[in-house]
């Protein structure tokens, strides 16, 4: 009885494992097991203004903020798969890479060096940085949530953490282009899209694995949002 109970088991794990694969072969941008299905808005969409700086690092005629929401959404065409491994070389391949590295890429988009301007203020402000600050290291410095969430904090507009449902007053102060980043123990960042929900709630563009996604994080993220930043040179 013992042997048959035990066989039972393991063909119940084995069967419970392959339900697991169908269900991210069939939804590889769903961050948790269970989609989050939330309340059925069936009310007109609520309409927020965009309003954007008109400021072009790169000179191509496309505002940063769009430039940062372009730069991002290319992790979520290319199906970039999450993996938040150490590289000698500092950068991760192309097709590979963590929440972190959707930032430096959409800065990149946009005519920035995220890594060479966060490494140079981690060398001018060592204070700031903490623990990195007093043992820098470049090939995985600008790639820690913590760590970009102090440069934006010095060098970004610092915005709401509230998210209020067709509340245009205060959906409109979030804008293409912001950064959002998530407290422990799900620490997290990811840019504000230019796409929104019908509630006004804007989607983020961000990779929590299996694969960069653009999903309701603002709503469906297990951590709460500890910072929303505006960069502005």
């Amino acid at each position: 009885m013992k042997k048959l109970d035990l066989k039972q088991f393991i063909v119940g794990i084995i069967v419970l494992l392959l339900v697991i694969a169908v269900y991210q072969k069939l939804f590889p941008n769903q961050v948790g097991f269970l989609p989050s299905l939330g309340p059925i808005d069936a009310g007109p969409a609520c309409e927020v203004p965009l309003l954007i700086s008109d400021q072009d690092q790169n000179n191509n005629k496309i505002p940063d903020a769009l430039d940062l929401v372009n730069g991002a959404r290319q992790e979520v065409e290319q199906g970039t798969r999450y993996d938040a491994s150490f590289y000698a070389e500092g950068y991760p391949p192309e097709g590979k890479g963590a929440c972190t590295d959707v930032i430096w890429r959409a800065f990149k988009t946009a005519g920035y060096d995220f890594k060479a301007m966060l490494d140079e203020d981690i060398r001018n402000n060592p204070e700031a940085y903490g623990a990195t600050g007093k043992k820098p290291d470049p090939q995985i410095d600008f790639r820690r949530v913590k760590n970009q969430q102090i440069f934006f904090k010095l060098y970004g507009q610092e915005l709401t953490v509230e998210v209020v449902e067709r509340d245009v007053k205060n959906l409109k102060q979030w804008q293409p282009g912001d950064i959002v980043i998530f407290a422990p123990p799900y620490e997290h960042i990811g840019i504000i899209s230019d796409q929104r929900l019908k509630s006004g709630v804007p989607l983020v563009i961000h990779n929590g694995g299996p694969r960069a996604s653009e999903a309701n994080v603002l709503q469906n993220w297990p951590s709460p949002i500890a910072g929303h930043y505006r960069y502005a040179r």
